[in-house]
């Protein structure tokens, strides 16, 4: 065969006669005159159409998710859904850390006056995703928190000359009477241990309890955080803070101003860190955690 071949290409512009006769030799030969280059180019042809159609079968079908190592739909698909997932896991720890930056310094007493930036205008709005703009509700009571905002640690007395932030106490924030009721009526199931890192007690109740501040206060930090779900703190006169973890539904945003026994949240069990529906509750006081046992009654 090879030497036929090689005979057959030697001079592809020359015709050459192919005579075909069966084996019994009874029938009348057949004489073909073939031109090598064209019996070439119609190979050449017939190869090339059937790579196209192969390489169509392959790009139009679902047999392309046959091929090692070519993914199908669904699993890219997923792909780019697992790649949001991680950037939104990213950007939601980000903020957590904020948010817990910030109130760690609030915690602390560590706030710097100076990084407060200017209000914004009072009928401003926020532009959204498509450009548009949307106005925003203003919070409850935003004119307590106009800059320069008062302290609470300025609304005390230290003579004469401070007797209008002394009477401007009373105006903003009554003190915390102490000892106070529970946020939620039912049994503590953990108490405080400083040493394990458990800064609070866990009160089970069933999830849509009503949970209630425990003194007049300001909301400081009402969102949600990836260990104590839905989260909400409030900070009190004398500098108490008091703070509400695993609720299912806030009631309260920040800057909203509460009051003593006012619904503030429904008990749930949102948050990653949590054995089931309870609320987990923080007591502050100057930046140091208290045991809420010995500021509550009837626990």
């Amino acid at each position: 065969m090879i030497s036929f071949l090689s005979e057959f290409t030697r001079d592809v512009d020359s015709p050459s006669t192919f005579i075909v006769m069966d084996a019994d030799g009874l029938d009348q030969p057949r004489h073909y005159k073939v031109v090598p280059r064209n019996v070439l180019f119609l190979i050449a042809g017939a190869v090339s159409a059937l790579s196209v159609i192969l390489l169509a079968i392959v790009a139009l079908t679902p047999v392309k998710e046959l091929i090692p190592g070519y993914g199908s739909a669904e699993m890219r698909q997923d792909v780019r859904y697992n790649e949001l997932r991680v950037t939104a896991l990213l950007d939601s720890l980000e903020s957590q850390q904020e948010y817990m930056g910030h109130l760690r310094q609030l915690m602390l007493g560590e706030v710097d006056a100076d990084a407060a930036g200017a209000a914004p205008a009072e009928s401003g709005g926020a532009p959204d995703a498509a450009g548009t703009t949307v106005q925003v509700e203003p919070p409850t009571n935003w004119s307590d928190h106009q800059q320069p905002a008062m302290s609470v640690d300025r609304l005390v007395a230290r003579g004469p000359e401070t007797m209008r932030l002394a009477n401007a106490a009373s105006v903003y924030l009554p003190g915390v009477a102490l000892p106070a009721l529970p946020p939620v009526d039912g049994f503590v199931t953990s108490g405080f241990d400083a040493r394990s890192g458990h800064y609070a007690i866990d009160i089970a109740v069933e999830a849509g309890t009503t949970v209630r501040a425990i003194g007049d206060g300001y909301v400081v930090m009402a969102d949600w955080t990836q260990d104590g779900g839905y989260a909400l703190a409030v900070q009190h006169a004398g500098g108490y803070l008091s703070v509400y973890k695993h609720n299912q539904r806030l009631l309260k945003r920040t800057g909203d101003r509460v009051s003593s026994r006012e619904p503030i949240a429904e008990s749930g069990n949102s948050g990653e860190i949590t054995t089931g529906p309870h609320l987990h509750f923080e007591l502050w006081h100057n930046g140091l955690a208290q045991d809420p046992a010995a500021f509550l009654v009837n626990l």
